[in-house]
């Protein structure tokens, strides 16, 4: 069935069809909680970087469809190298992964030998394989702290970077990469949100700038900010809006405001439930990463799953 044939079918068809492809392929779903809230619902599971990634070396399903962006289907094929991971949209990549190549770590390692270059997961295979050990912004702080040494490379996540510095005391190389959804949230929003509804606290990820992180009550990654919406009934959410959807369909007797409307990411919007359903059906797109590559990429990638 082609692409078109999906779009035109109504959200139920769809989805029963996708939970018939997925048993019929001895598929696993694994969702990023910026999907939209259709492909949320079908996942098998949602969660945050670091909880896909725990949940891609546990499956034993055949086929792991990966809702997310692309180098987050790379790192579940890179730690199931037996496995087939396939990824809905193709196009569907990180604007932040791109501003890091593997030539340019390495270069920058050569400025400053010895010291050990901690990853974000944001980055492609390559960088990956490049670096000492991955991280995400739930385990960054603890990754930091556990590397030897008082001196850091961050890649590439400049405040991300700068919030574990301020959080570990240790001196951090940081590299001019952002995330463009998380980056565009200023004091004024912080502001603005606390005047619409008072009393609220304001959570927001690390990815954000420090003048904004320095004005909230908390500091979380999304499957931290999942906790935090089970402790609190309202809380002001200060990321890509897919997780305050989530939280409002889960705890409908709650109430979860957006720091901001706008912030919504275009690559984790790619994946629809048509294409979803149109990936299962032909098992496209498959994502393979070079074993040369792979190896080196597993090692950073074990080594975070160790420590964390």
């Amino acid at each position: 069935m082609k692409l078109e044939a999906y779009a035109a079918m109504p959200v139920e068809e769809l989805t029963r069809r996708v939970r018939e492809l997925k048993a019929e392929k001895r598929a696993v779903i694994l969702g990023h909680n910026y999907q939209v809230p259709d492909v949320q619902v079908v996942s098998d599971y949602l969660g945050d970087s670091l909880q896909l990634a725990q949940l891609a070396t546990r499956t034993d399903a055949e086929l792991i469809v990966l809702c997310g962006v692309r180098f987050m289907a790379e790192s579940a094929k890179i730690l199931n190298p037996a496995r087939r991971v396939i990824i809905p949209s193709l196009d569907a990549g990180c604007p932040m992964a791109d501003m890091a190549t593997a030539e340019e770590v390495v270069a920058l390692k050569q400025q400053h030998p010895g010291v050990p270059v901690v990853t974000y997961v944001n980055t492609s295979a390559e960088v990956k394989a490049v670096s000492d050990v991955c991280c995400t912004s739930s385990n960054a702080v603890r990754i930091v702290e556990a590397v030897e040494g008082d001196t850091v490379i961050f890649v590439p996540d400049r405040n991300l970077g700068s919030y574990v510095a301020s959080k570990t005391g240790k001196d951090i190389i940081l590299w001019e990469g952002h995330c463009y959804v998380h980056n565009m949230f200023v004091p004024e929003d912080v502001e603005l949100a606390r005047g619409e509804h008072p009393g609220v606290p304001v959570v927001v990820h690390p990815e954000s700038p420090p003048d904004v992180v320095a004005r909230a009550e908390f500091v979380a990654s999304t499957g931290g900010m999942m906790k935090l919406a089970r402790e609190h009934d309202e809380l002001i959410v200060g990321t890509e809006i897919g997780l305050v959807e989530r939280m409002n369909r889960e705890f409908p007797e709650k109430h979860f405001y957006p720091l901001s409307a706008f912030a919504v990411c275009r690559n984790m919007k790619m994946t629809d439930l048509p294409r979803l359903a149109w990936a299962l059906e032909h098992e496209e797109y498959e994502v393979t990463v070079p074993e040369n590559v792979r190896v080196g990429a597993e090692r950073a990638l074990a080594r975070m799953l160790e420590l964390s």
